[in-house]
């Protein structure tokens, strides 16, 4: 038994060495200094909860024609209420099927934590609270912020050039699904996404950052 108890300890004293080094060991370890912020920045949020990240656009001519397939497939991103646009990536069975914690059900917790396919989920929100706690704003430059375009539009699986839209899969009238390229599990997760999204920005994340927290902790240390 007490061999078991020292088991267990050395198990969790070895992840949270691993969390901890994820954290504060910077992704990249060198990188050369930023752009300085000017008239053409642009800037984003992240929006935690406890367990994922999204990524907050700002909604105007020019992100409306560079994700105008995500308002074809009927997210309103012409509304004239929607302020931001609202990407996040995740697993497949998890996202579609967990829309609140009281609907969470084993297979899809168990398809999370070992390895589902991916999927894209796209939606529009007003105004945000920028001084929230679970909000993060990041001011890119043009450059860094086409970057960070172009890395979610990569991340959206495409047959002949087109998305392909999961059919029926929503949490409402706002959102929509999309099949996305890559597989889901405990490692590369959500915020694995999100970190390696803001990395193609120019920003320097964590080396390994699972968590909402740790990938928000890493941002502000490093940026």
């Amino acid at each position: 038994m007490i061999k078991v108890f020292r088991r267990f300890l050395v198990a969790i004293l070895a992840v949270i060495l691993i969390m901890a080094a994820g954290t504060f060991v910077p992704r990249p370890l060198f990188a050369p200094a930023r752009e300085a912020a000017s008239a053409g920045s642009r800037r984003i949020l992240v929006l935690s909860n406890p367990i994922h990240t999204d990524i907050a656009i700002p909604l105007s001519d020019d992100t409306r024609a560079a994700f105008a397939f995500i308002g074809e497939a009927g997210v309103p991103t012409a509304d004239p209420a929607a302020k931001w646009l609202i990407l996040g990536w995740g697993g497949r069975a998890f996202y579609l099927e967990t829309p609140t914690w009281a609907e969470l059900k084993p297979l899809p917790l168990f398809r999370a934590l070992t390895i589902d396919n991916s999927v894209m989920h796209a939606e529009v929100f007003g105004g945000i609270d920028e001084t929230h706690p679970l909000v993060t704003p990041l001011d890119l430059s043009a450059a860094e912020f086409q970057r960070l375009v172009e890395f979610i539009q990569a991340s959206f699986t495409r047959e002949a050039g087109e998305v392909a839209v999961i059919p029926g899969a929503g949490y409402g009238a706002s959102d929509r699904f999309f099949e996305a390229n890559g597989y889901f599990n405990a490692v590369v997760g959500c915020n694995t996404w999100t970190a390696a999204a803001l990395r193609a920005a120019g920003l320097r994340t964590g080396l390994w950052n699972p968590l909402p927290q740790t990938l928000n902790v890493s941002l502000k240390l490093f940026n």
